[in-house]
């Protein structure tokens, strides 16, 4: 009976013991959590600054020729022998680009050299019987009808040698127009011309793109118009194609009627070599300057539900800090650097990076970086 007692005892006195360190270490472990929580995050502390940005327009145009030149044929009733160029081509100004059958105007052209030297022949002809008749003038030997009408014979043989040499001039200069000539340099846009086809006086058959200049015409309203004035720079950006630079040209001085839209003229040097096309579609911003703004950089921001936020840090404690989020309205964007128009001040301390996993509230441990 005693030895069953003393095992109660000892059973009973180690009961105590364990129960009352469980009890202190419990106590222990509540007081050390009310300073040692877990941060959800180490982080790098960035502060807003304050930078110059570019003030740009956006707009949208088309591509098109600064000046198209139409080479059509100059006279009737020819066949066009030869085409000597295609679309796309590039052309000097001179250079002959077809040529027509030119067996008809060259066998009126020496009818009308025939015809010259037969007026030449008859002015010396007439021009020597004047001569003679102002030399007897006065003397009786003729009277002053037949005198007269020698001289009327002079005048009116060199006015036909006048009018034969402009006939020869004229059929000269159809032979000139048989061989059809690029006005200026630039590139074939467009051809009509046809081999064996009679062409009629007027009629287009090339399209040339003068000096293989382009433009870009942009559309804008009349506020957005009003910023602008010739010279300003612009960057044209063509998707998957191109980007180039350029000035502004003029502006249209009248809008257009239905839209009260008007047009920007943007002069492209670079077109060419870039690639570019008449006809293309094309984005672009002109540059109006630039203003300071406040500006931090894209990875101190979080985008929810269509919003962006940052987390600014509260007052800091042994290293860590709470986060609050902030919901901040975006302005303009140079780089990776976006310009803050509300919701924080240029003094505020935000997370750098990682706002993405923060919530509300969260606490971090703040690292130098």
């Amino acid at each position: 009976m005693k030895l069953g007692n003393s095992l109660t005892l000892v059973t009973a006195t180690c009961l105590v013991l364990v129960s009352v360190g469980a009890i202190g270490y419990s106590a222990d472990k509540l007081a050390d959590g009310k300073t040692a929580s877990r941060p959800a995050l180490s982080v790098t502390v960035v502060q807003p600054s304050q930078q110059n940005i570019p003030l740009t327009l956006s707009a949208n145009g088309s591509i098109t020729a600064w000046q198209e030149a139409i080479i059509g044929a100059e006279l009737s009733d020819q066949r066009l022998a030869d085409v000597r160029v295609q679309v796309g081509e590039n052309v000097r100004k001179g250079q002959v680009l077809a040529v027509f059958a030119d067996d008809s105007v060259a066998a009126d052209v020496a009818q009308a050299k025939a015809a010259l030297a037969e007026a030449e022949a008859n002015f010396s002809e007439a021009q020597l019987i004047a001569d003679s008749a102002r030399k007897v003038a006065g003397t009786g030997v003729l009277s002053t009808q037949q005198n007269a009408q020698y001289l009327t014979s002079e005048k009116t043989a060199k006015a036909k040698v006048q009018s034969a040499k402009a006939q020869l001039d004229s059929q000269l200069l159809r032979q000139k127009h048989t061989r059809v000539i690029a006005s200026d340099d630039g590139i074939i846009s467009s051809r009509t011309a046809t081999l064996g086809a009679v062409a009629t006086p007027g009629q287009e058959l090339f399209r040339l793109i003068r000096q293989n200049r382009l433009q870009w015409c942009a559309e804008l309203t009349a506020a957005e118009m009003a910023k602008l004035q010739a010279g300003d720079a612009v960057t044209i950006n063509i998707p998957n194609v191109a980007q180039t630079t350029g000035k502004v040209r003029l502006l249209a001085p009248t809008l257009d009627m239905q839209s009260r839209n008007g047009l920007v003229y943007v002069d492209l040097p670079d077109a060419a070599r870039h690639g570019l096309r008449s006809g293309m579609f094309a984005q672009g911003e002109f540059t109006l300057g630039s203003s300071l703004a406040l500006t931090i950089p894209q990875t101190a921001l979080s985008l929810r539900e269509g919003f962006s936020y940052v987390f600014k840090l509260g007052t800091q404690n042994g290293g860590q800090a709470s986060v609050s989020q902030v919901k901040v309205q975006l302005g303009r964007r140079m780089g990776d650097q976006y310009e803050i128009l509300d919701g924080i001040r240029a003094d505020d301390r935000l997370v750098a990076s990682g706002a993405a996993f923060l919530t509300d509230g969260d606490t971090v441990k703040v690292v130098q970086p």
